[in-house]
């Protein structure tokens, strides 16, 4: 099953809110996101400020999913995490 482009922005979301609040995640959570995001890349509904905030959330992944310790790497990334929330939340 597919999800559609809401469903996509709410699976974004959680998984960067728990990143945010619980300062921990995985490999797995990292590649889940890439190819969130590389979906919603695609889709002619996204604008083009979220595009921008989408494209620093990729990097972001890679950055996290070759990271020695996830854990300190979310944590000092808290700050963009809580504003990439909200902007997901303004541009969506």
């Amino acid at each position: 099953m597919q999800l559609n482009y809401r469903d996509q922005l709410m699976l974004l979301k959680d998984i960067l809110s728990e990143h945010e609040s619980e300062c921990c995640g995985s490999v797995a959570e990292y590649e889940q996101l890439e190819r969130l995001i590389r979906s919603l890349m695609a889709n002619a509904e996204v604008n083009d400020q979220l595009k921008q905030s989408l494209e620093t959330i990729y990097t972001y992944c890679q950055n996290g999913k070759n990271s020695s310790d996830i854990t300190n790497f979310i944590a000092s990334h808290q700050g963009q995490l809580t504003q990439w929330l909200e902007d997901i939340n303004a541009l969506s």
